[in-house]
């Protein structure tokens, strides 16, 4: 759907976000084609037409499908930088992960932000692991969604100030910055995209009252998030606010029912659809 995609981004970037990630794994990267790949992040580098950086999404849980798949991205006119997980499945050691993404780092001239879910993937990047990697020259930040605040404390021991660490979870954002971090790489962006980057931003700056406030406000949607496997909760939540289409690719699948009747509620109660979207 290319035109949803293209109306996606402008709303984001007129709503003050300051970076976009396409083909994430929110965009259901997983199910993509390589040619589909391209053509997504082709297209959002289109639309934001040099107004905000570009992160390509490149992961495998095979390391030369990693490596040709972050050169891919990396030749891409107008990407800035990769993003690129954890395998998934294998379970590497952390030797295992410290050598596949030093090959990612050697094979692409483009910064990387590598990104760490082990909920998803099976595999935890430990903070001295991450250490080693931040010495690597185009290794540059992280996207840390291990939900341990500990561990996250502890990234920044290992890491020098010049490191990025973004959150990976809407929920933690503010503890995230509150230790050092620089913002969020988020779910809850693509419903209230200005909400976020103000409550970001009010992080950032210290103002901490106005960035609770809002973070209190949307927490519910935060979790709604997660009611069930994302990205499907965030694309239904798309699909009545009228922006797309509800369409999954399997193996995902359209929301039970009494899920759905949740977050209809929630976005009524957040002002974020009007009752007849939900009549």
């Amino acid at each position: 759907d290319e035109p949803a995609l293209r109306a996606l981004v402008e709303w984001q970037v007129e709503h003050g976000i300051d970076c976009l990630v396409p083909c994430g794994t929110t965009g259901e990267t997983p199910t993509l084609s390589g040619d589909e790949v391209g053509r997504v992040i082709e297209t959002t580098i289109a639309v934001a037409a040099g107004r905000v950086p570009i992160v390509g999404g490149a992961t495998s849980n095979n390391t030369r499908d990693a490596v040709e798949k972050a050169k891919a991205v990396a030749a891409i006119p107008g990407v800035d930088a990769i993003l690129t997980a954890t395998p998934y499945y294998n379970k590497p050691t952390q030797e295992g992960l410290y050598q596949h993404f030093k090959a990612i780092a050697e094979a692409v001239d483009k910064p990387l932000i590598l990104y760490n879910v082990p909920g998803r993937t099976g595999a935890n990047l430990e903070p001295a692991t991450l250490g080693r990697l931040a010495g690597l020259r185009n290794v540059l930040g992280l996207k840390e969604a291990s939900g341990n605040m500990t561990q996250i404390a502890d990234v920044f021991q290992h890491v020098p100030e010049s490191f990025q660490v973004f959150s990976g979870d809407d929920a933690l954002t503010l503890p995230v910055i509150a230790l050092g971090g620089v913002g969020i790489i988020s779910v809850a962006s693509y419903e209230i995209p200005r909400k976020m980057a103000e409550m970001t931003r009010a992080a950032m700056a210290g103002e901490w009252v106005l960035a609770r406030k809002l973070h209190r406000r949307y927490f519910a949607l935060m979790q709604a998030n997660f009611i069930e496997s994302n990205p499907i909760p965030v694309k239904a939540a798309l699909a009545i606010m009228g922006r797309i289409k509800e369409n999954y690719r399997l193996p995902l699948a359209p929301m039970k029912k009494e899920n759905r009747a949740k977050l209809e509620k929630l976005l009524l109660e957040l002002e974020l659809v009007q009752p007849a979207a939900v009549a």
